[in-house]
């Protein structure tokens, strides 16, 4: 295929959920601004955040701007799956500029398969900014990357994702979360 005919690897992100056209229950899912990591303890036995990556690599087309960079360049990048019960509900994908210090995320880089979100819903000096959504083609490079991980996934046309900022000390970090099939799934577990 030649590059003309080729889908747009970039999303368009939407700030009203409705724009990406989903179940009241996957709207619920994506607009809720509470802790995503919170929400998946309360519907499974057993949680895990498993870290995929955690290095330096160039941010996407669809990212660079919302960072306030001037264009697409290297940046820390996190990658994991939030786990319910061994399969995986979520992919995270956080960017951080390099010029952020650590004062200003001073537990990013420890975070090994800690939550981030649990260590960002916890620090008073962190705020969220706005949501926005998008619904991930198949020529999307998360949508690759979680493929090339989760083979299963690979017949998906689309994946519903969110991403906001969070601001600290003057810095900021952007994480984008695409929510899996099993999601749907998921109800409150009975204590």
């Amino acid at each position: 295929m030649n590059k003309t005919m080729q889908r747009p690897r970039a999303a368009t992100w939407y700030d009203n959920v409705n724009a990406v056209q989903t179940t009241a229950l996957m709207a619920d899912w994506l607009s809720n601004r509470d802790s995503l990591t919170a929400r998946l303890v309360a519907r499974c036995n057993k949680f895990r955040v498993q870290r995929l990556s955690q290095h330096k690599a160039v941010c996407l087309q669809d990212e660079y701007a919302a960072i306030g960079l001037p264009r697409a360049m290297k940046v820390h990048e996190r990658e994991v799956f939030l786990r319910c019960d061994g399969e995986a509900m979520v992919y995270g994908h956080t960017i951080v500029p390099l010029t952020a210090t650590a004062n200003e995320w001073p537990l990013f880089h420890a975070l090994g398969e800690k939550s981030l979100g649990s260590t960002l819903f916890n620090d008073p000096l962190v705020r969220r900014g706005d949501l926005s959504y998008a619904r991930l083609r198949r020529s999307h490079p998360l949508i690759q990357r979680i493929v090339a991980r989760q083979p299963d996934l690979a017949t998906a046309d689309s994946m519903l994702a969110r991403r906001s900022l969070f601001w600290r000390k003057g810095g900021c970090l952007q994480v984008t979360e695409v929510f899996l099939p099993g999601v749907e799934g998921l109800r409150l577990v009975q204590v």
